[in-house]
């Protein structure tokens, strides 16, 4: 019996921004399907509109796949995970193996295209990933922020230095011409 996908179900539960008093709950499974959604959408741009060799659906299955290994390791808080070359290090080696682990539930006829998708990617699939990813961390701070939430300022700060430090060319473009329909009520959606 496979328990791979029974662990993936259980991205649900584990919470986001936990250090964080939020407006709303977010979880790793919601948080992955929107970094897929991201990064699926910086790849059509970056293949579109700036003529670069990538397949999005290569970028979208990867992102899936990016925090599977928080479901044994938890989602460490950033100022914890990111305090000192060692810790940041160590943690790196923790999410690896916890990936391994979790891939090892898989029958193996499926091992290695989830593991492809999962832990064997090229520079620029990783790069659109956590281009995604922190997009969809500074979306979040931005949301807080509007609900009133003054806790998420210095993590909006920060988060929005580390999108505009990565400079992307997919990434500007996606800022320039989607970001701001975020801060949009549903009636003006």
């Amino acid at each position: 019996m496979s328990k791979f996908f029974a662990f993936i179900y259980r991205m649900k539960y584990i919470s986001r921004w936990s250090l964080m008093r939020n407006t709303r709950t977010e979880n790793v499974a919601e948080h992955s399907y929107h970094v897929s959604v991201l990064a699926h959408a910086l790849a059509v741009i970056s293949r579109d509109v700036f003529g670069c060799d990538v397949d999005p659906g290569r970028v979208c299955a990867a992102a899936l796949y990016h925090d599977m290994p928080e479901i044994l390791t938890g989602d460490l808080p950033t100022p914890i995970k990111y305090y000192g070359a060692d810790i940041k290090e160590a943690y790196k080696r923790i999410e690896k193996e916890a990936g391994v682990r979790l891939l090892s539930n898989l029958t193996e006829e499926m091992k290695s295209g989830i593991s492809a998708a999962a832990l064997d990617c090229d520079e620029k699939v990783i790069s659109l990933v956590k281009a995604a990813d922190k997009l969809d961390a500074y979306i979040k701070c931005c949301e807080e922020i509007s609900a009133g939430n003054r806790d998420f300022e210095k993590a909006q700060q920060q988060t929005k230095a580390a999108v505009d430090a990565m400079d992307m060319p997919e990434v500007k473009y996606f800022i320039k011409n989607y970001l701001s329909a975020f801060s949009m009520t549903v009636d003006e959606l």
